[in-house]
């Protein structure tokens, strides 16, 4: 029963961005910010690099929804990842293990796996984490 409120609350706070199909803005105690970049706790500049756009580009949609459309395709594709991730990671984790070197990726931090473009290998991993196989 908790679970319902908590996302009665979320969903009455979510305000679609017009022109950006599934991305959405939340009113915080700071102002407006991306759904996801709230949900995962990041400031603009790392979420910028997780999602390959400017920390300005992120002001301007949290500014002015209404502007800006570059970030659509990367957001949609992250935020993907991170309600499949959510099935076997705590969602309140998600933000600083992007940002946490990983022996999976040869110390590599997730965020910079996704900055070298090899975002199925986090696919790949969630795979594996979902069906239980070893890495």
């Amino acid at each position: 029963m908790a679970t319902k409120s908590k996302k009665s609350k979320t969903t009455k706070n979510r305000i679609p961005v017009p022109g950006l199909s599934g991305v959405f803005i939340v009113k915080t105690n700071r102002g407006f910010k991306l759904e996801l970049r709230s949900m995962l706790g990041m400031g603009r500049v790392i979420f910028g690099r997780l999602i390959n756009v400017s920390e300005r580009t992120i002001a301007g949609i949290e500014t002015d929804p209404t502007k800006e459309v570059k970030l659509q395709r990367n957001y949609l594709e992250v935020k993907r990842l991170c309600d499949s991730l959510s099935e076997v990671v705590e969602p309140s984790c998600l933000g600083s293990w992007f940002n946490t070197p990983n022996e999976a990726f040869n110390q590599f931090k997730p965020i910079e796996v996704i900055e070298r473009g090899e975002i199925d290998r986090l696919w790949e991993m969630f795979y594996r984490l979902r069906s239980g196989m070893p890495g």
